[in-house]
């Protein structure tokens, strides 16, 4: 039997509602209602409901949540119950921020593979950084699940042919343009300007904020 397909609005959400219990379930809390959830994360109470219902039941009703429980359901949903090995191809400020960023955790994602156009050494030695000549040749013998783009806009799609084929099962790209690849490869387009004219937008009409 097909399962239905779940809207990419539910999808995004998921990742904030799995943020927000995290922080709940650090500072002690142990249950939550639908009702507090919406007050924390901005959705309604029906919406939190609706898109927990697209995965099976969870809660009690008059009790509310288990935040540690739902939160590595959620998890479990998203599919941060395995660990990843990641490439990332182009290291200049933007592959650098990746792999400096505390969220990046690297106990679920192993940076195995850093690469760009010069080769060289980072972070006291402890990332090698190879020429992007040899990345098809890595991608063959190496289990890669995620490759993140770091590169300029007109070497986006040129990457994404070397990656054809390769078994990479995702995309993360941070250049400005949108990428094809052929195959079963799951594709998230990162345009940070678009986050950019969105606050301008609440900036410029407050009503709608």
């Amino acid at each position: 039997m097909q399962k239905n397909k779940i809207s990419s609005a539910v999808v995004r959400r998921l990742p904030k509602y799995f943020r927000f219990l995290t922080n709940l379930e650090n500072e002690g809390v142990e249950k939550i209602s639908s009702k507090q959830l919406s007050e924390i994360t901005g959705f309604t109470a029906s919406q939190i409901r609706q898109d927990l219902n697209h995965f099976g039941g969870f809660g009690q009703q008059g009790y509310g949540y288990r935040v540690t429980e739902l939160k590595n359901s959620i998890a479990d949903i998203i599919g941060l119950n395995k660990e990843y090995n990641v490439v990332i191809v182009g290291f200049g400020r933007i592959g650098r921020a990746i792999y400096q960023y505390k969220g990046f955790d690297t106990k679920k994602f192993n940076v195995i593979g850093v690469f760009d156009l010069e080769e060289g050494t980072y972070d006291e030695g402890k990332i090698e950084i190879k020429s992007i000549d040899k990345l098809e040749s890595f991608l063959e013998k190496n289990d890669v699940d995620i490759v993140v783009l770091g590169v300029p806009k007109n070497e986006a799609q040129k990457i994404c042919d070397m990656i054809s084929g390769k078994n990479v099962k995702g995309i993360w790209n941070f250049a400005p343009t949108n990428v094809e690849v052929e195959g079963d490869v799951a594709i998230e387009n990162i345009h940070l300007s678009e986050s950019l004219y969105s606050l301008i937008f609440y900036m410029s009409n407050p009503e709608h904020y």
